[in-house]
């Protein structure tokens, strides 16, 4: 009896990292989060109270579980003493990483512009240095305005074993979007990073209520639950 426990024990073991592998947690992930000044905005077009209230709801919601089966790790851009140089690793994939990552969202107070491709690629070489890979998420409310390329860096990064998703939240405006036709015409439009996406693999989700946003987190970091 014990023989045969101790044989499917180390089945169960040898059976593990595909199982992880399956819900897609076996890869760590980059949470690049939007903290430019445009996510503390309220009172234009139709948006009542600023974005980052519902971020850190819905970051709240969904992160605990998905941070019980898959490292994550997380960048968040905006706040400096440069407008345009706020780009600020907080920490790598770690295990657990739930307590923490919510600590730093729920602490930062939005400020700077959009250093989005810098703070991109700064997630991605975490991963492919530590990891040698894994998946990013952006959640951005806006396209990249410190001269960054983003195209380029998925182009870059197409061969890497990176995928780069984006969550575009309550993004506005002509200045936000491709093919605006004006300030309140946001029903079509995709932030510009949509390409970082597009050439990896990934997955540009728009995103305009908490709902949907817990739903794009939850989809894009690709953790089920095994039954």
């Amino acid at each position: 009896m014990m023989r045969r426990a101790l044989i499917a024990s180390l089945a169960v073991f040898a059976l593990a990292p595909a199982a992880a592998e399956e819900t897609g947690c076996g890869d760590d992930a980059m949470i690049v989060f939007d903290g430019s000044g445009s996510m503390a905005e309220m009172g234009f077009n139709d948006i009542e109270e600023p974005r980052i209230f519902d971020a850190r709801r819905a970051m709240a919601d969904v992160i605990p579980d998905i941070a019980a089966r898959r490292r994550l790790g997380l960048v968040v851009y905006g706040p400096g003493a440069d407008a345009c140089a706020g780009v600020d690793l907080k920490f790598s994939p770690i295990a657990d990483a739930a307590p923490r990552l919510l600590g730093e969202v729920n602490a930062l107070q939005p400020a700077g512009d959009t250093p989005l491709t810098e703070a991109v690629k700064r997630a991605a070489d975490v991963l492919i240095a530590e990891s040698g890979g894994g998946v990013v998420v952006l959640v951005t409310d806006g396209k990249e305005t410190c001269d960054g390329a983003p195209c380029k860096l998925a182009v870059d990064l197409a061969d890497q074993r990176i995928t780069l998703h984006v969550i575009g939240f309550k993004v506005r405006g002509s200045h936000f979007a491709w093919g605006s036709t004006g300030s309140n015409d946001y029903s079509d439009s995709e932030a510009v990073s949509r390409c970082l996406a597009d050439r990896t693999g990934g997955v540009y989700v728009h995103t305009e209520t908490l709902d949907q946003l817990k739903a794009a987190l939850r989809t894009t970091l690709g953790c089920q639950i095994m039954m």
